[in-house]
């Protein structure tokens, strides 16, 4: 009888997890940029300050809904997991640290609030900070062996 996996032999089980967390999310986020334009996408980057609001919130929701489905399937899993740690990057950037200075910078504005600073840039941040670190996960680790990408190198199961 073979001795039990080790803890390190087994941590990759977590992958497909993580996988649908972040895949879903993108996905439904990107889906919902052309489902409620207004409220989620050329609309939301106009009040933003982006420029072309348009065409950068429908690329945006393209990427999102090409790379979650992506992430969710396993298939060019950390091609598919830079794309989402890059956007996630600049809506932190763009989004989240002007809450933290209080004030916007270039053409980027600060959504009005109660109060600004870091514990409300804690808050604002935190579903944005998961999304980056799950992403970084991927493209660190990738997807897993049960997945179409370890299908795809012709690696399956346990291995």
């Amino acid at each position: 009888m073979s001795p039990p996996p080790t803890a390190s032999a087994r941590a990759w089980r977590v992958l497909p997890l993580i996988r649908l967390m972040v895949g879903a999310v993108f996905l439904s986020e990107g889906i919902q940029k052309f489902l409620y334009p207004a409220l989620r996408g050329p609309g939301r980057f106009a009040n933003m300050g982006w420029p072309v609001p348009e065409l950068l919130a429908n690329f945006v929701g393209v990427v999102e809904v090409t790379c979650g489905a992506l992430i969710l399937f396993g298939l060019y899993t950390r091609l598919a997991a830079a794309g989402t740690a890059t956007i996630m990057t600049v809506a932190i950037v763009t989004t989240k640290i002007p809450i933290w200075l209080g004030a916007g910078f270039g053409p980027f504005e600060v959504r009005t609030l109660s109060q600004y600073g870091f514990w409300s840039m804690a808050h604002a941040i935190r579903t944005d900070w998961a999304m980056l670190l799950g992403s970084l996960v991927l493209l660190i680790a990738g997807a897993g062996p049960w997945a179409l990408d370890a299908w795809r190198r012709g690696q399956r199961g346990d291995e």
